[in-house]
């Protein structure tokens, strides 16, 4: 899906929030060595240089990169845990070479769940909340002041004023691979129902936004 859409053979790419590394390792072997990645927790980092070793410690609102240095950007699912979205964005901008392209995916706000569970009189509770997203953002925002999710227009506006141009905007749904294990070919055949749904207007659900920006200058 992100080669569809951003160059990998032989780019150079940033691994914007890397977690453990397994996309910048996976690219690596895949489509190009020139693959850099930071994240801002040193034990992921550590383990991320065991296979990319230009891998970094970095805060994505300020990223220890020259301008115009990348020809992909990926952001898989990080926005919405950074302090400052707006500024994260400016900065994935700043670093991506023209005509380049950064593909993001955060979550959608319509999402029936919320996947990263929810805070109730001061304690956290792991796991799937439903509707949560769907209750007025001041209410939300005390029960999910970890995390954001977005709206179309809402993640689309963290690029005001940046020189980039939409080249794609959808929702996409999971791999449901936990209801797969439990439920077996009818969890496959919900999957495949869900998956025929994306870049339909049906899409309006799905588990995350793929927003795939271009810059123009």
């Amino acid at each position: 899906m992100i080669a569809r859409y951003a160059r990998l053979d032989g780019a150079s790419v940033l691994i914007d929030g890397c977690g453990v590394g397994m996309y910048a390792s996976q690219i690596r072997r895949r489509y190009t060595p020139d693959v850099e990645a930071f994240d801002i927790e040193p034990d992921r980092v550590q383990e991320t240089q065991e296979d990319t070793p230009h891998a970094v410690v970095a805060a994505a609102e300020y990223l220890p990169y020259r301008a115009d240095q990348f020809d992909t950007i990926l952001s898989h699912e990080v926005l919405e845990h950074v302090q400052d979205d707006r500024a994260a964005v400016r900065e994935m901008v700043r670093v991506l070479k023209p005509g380049g392209r950064v593909v993001i995916f955060a979550p959608n706000r319509w999402y029936p769940f919320e996947t990263h569970g929810h805070y109730w009189r001061g304690e956290y509770h792991f796991g799937n909340t439903p509707l949560l997203n769907y209750l007025p953002d001041g209410l939300r925002n005390r029960l999910a002041p970890h995390v954001r999710a977005y709206t179309a227009r809402g993640l689309r506006d963290l690029f005001a004023g940046c020189p980039v141009q939409v080249v794609v905007h959808q929702r996409v749904y999971g791999g449901y691979d936990n209801i797969i294990a439990r439920f077996g070919s009818a969890g496959r055949i919900l999957r495949d129902a869900l998956y025929r749904m994306e870049g339909t207007v049906l899409d309006t659900y799905g588990l995350s936004h793929l927003l795939v920006m271009e810059k123009t200058l």
